[in-house]
Parts: structure tokens; sequence; C-alpha cells
């Protein structure tokens, strides 16, 4: 597996399950540690300075997650998604994110507001940058500050639900510039439709958002698949 997750201070003993889950999961999540890559507890444990059993630990709360799987013989894997799960992962985030969008519209404060403004200003300038990594944590950052504006518990975990899989934010990776381009130009779309309280266009905005980037990823794991198929063929 290598040296792929995010360098961290040594955990502190009583804190270590929990650490080991944050960083996995983070690996994961940002496709450092790429679909199907095996999660050994002995490489995990030694690459975090810990004991296997706060790594035991994390692998299965990562598995209750949907993040990971194990199978006989392989241990735990990062899991992988097909074609048809992702389009219809994405299809049911762009119903809850838009309602999300369209509550915000009637709650965000000027605090937050002031937030996504900043937020696509880093977006774009990460871009120029080509900083991938980065640009996948600011969009997270974006689309967060405008969940937790609904002040809604329940929608929160189930937008977080469908969003945080593995894939969500690894299509950065394969983005062009020019998508990139286009998604931070969604981002201003919406922050002048929140900061125009107009709760129906923000809505709108934000399943088109989400459903252009499903188009592209699925379309990229649809290819990838047909071509790891025929390589084994």
């Amino acid at each position: 597996m290598g040296r792929l997750l995010i360098e961290r201070r040594k955990p502190a003993a009583n804190n270590a399950s929990t650490a080991a889950i944050e960083t996995i999961r983070e690996g994961i999540l940002d496709g450092r540690i790429a679909p199907g890559a095996r999660l050994k507890e002995e490489e995990l444990a030694r690459e975090l300075r810990i004991s296997r059993t706060p790594i035991r630990e994390a692998l299965l709360v990562l598995q209750t997650e949907g993040l990971i799987e194990a199978t006989p013989n392989r241990g735990a894997t990062v899991r992988r998604y097909a074609a048809a799960d992702l389009d219809e992962m994405y299809q049911l985030r762009a119903v809850l994110e838009g309602h999300a969008a369209r509550v915000s519209a009637d709650r965000i404060s000027p605090e937050a507001l002031a937030v996504l403004h900043e937020s696509c200003g880093r977006f774009e300038a990460l871009r120029s940058a080509g900083d991938v990594h980065a640009l996948a944590a600011e969009n997270q950052l974006f689309h967060d500050t405008i969940l937790d504006a609904t002040g809604s518990d329940r929608l929160i975990s189930m937008v977080r639900k469908v969003v945080e899989l593995p894939l969500v934010y690894r299509a950065f990776l394969w983005y062009s510039d020019e998508q990139r381009l286009i998604s931070g130009h969604y981002h201003r779309q919406i922050v002048t439709a929140l900061r125009a309280r107009d709760a129906e266009r923000a809505e709108t905005i934000m399943k088109t958002h989400v459903h252009e980037a499903r188009d592209f990823l699925v379309a990229e794991v649809a290819a990838n698949s047909n071509a790891t198929s025929q390589e084994e063929q």
C-alpha cells in the first residue's frame, strides 16, 4: 500500500482508534487509497505508529460505513462501486443536496455566506495552482457549509451517508481544468442564489451541479471498468 495516508503525529493511546478511523477514512475519500486496495493491519499499524488493535477496530467501523469490505482470503479492501451504484447514489445526492440548498436559502447566516464567498475565491486559486487534493477539501467545505446552514441534524445525516462514499471526492482527480472551472462557476451561482434568498434557484443549481458531476463520474467508472474487463480477458 505504501505511505498513502496523510502524515499525522502519533495519536494518544486513548484516542488511537478514533485517529485511525479519521486517517484511513480521509485517505480513502481523497483518493490516496484506491478502490480495491488491500488494507493490511500490520502495515497500517506501522505507518500510524499504533498497535493493531485500534486498527482492527477502525476497519470494523469503516466497514459499517460502507467504505471498506471484508472478503475471505483477502481481508479488508477499499470498496469498489459499479457505475450503476454511483448513478443511484448521485441521484439521491442531487435530491437531498438540492433540498438542503432550498432550506439554507431561508436560514443561512451572513457569516456562513461570507464563508461560502471566501471558499469560492480559494477554489479558484487552488484550481489555478493545480492542487487537486486541496481543491477536493475546499469543495467539501463549500458543500458542508450549506448543509450545516439547514440546521437539520436529520438532513445532515442523510446527505452525508450518500456523499461520504468512495469516489465522491476522487472525481476531482479525473476532472480536466475546464471541468473544475465549471464546478467553481456553479459554486458562485449557488452563493448568489443563497444571498438573494432564492430557494428555488438555489435548489435547481445545486441539482444541476450534482448531476453534472454524476454524468462525468459514471462515464469514467464505466470506461475504467470496461478497460479492466478487456485486460482480464
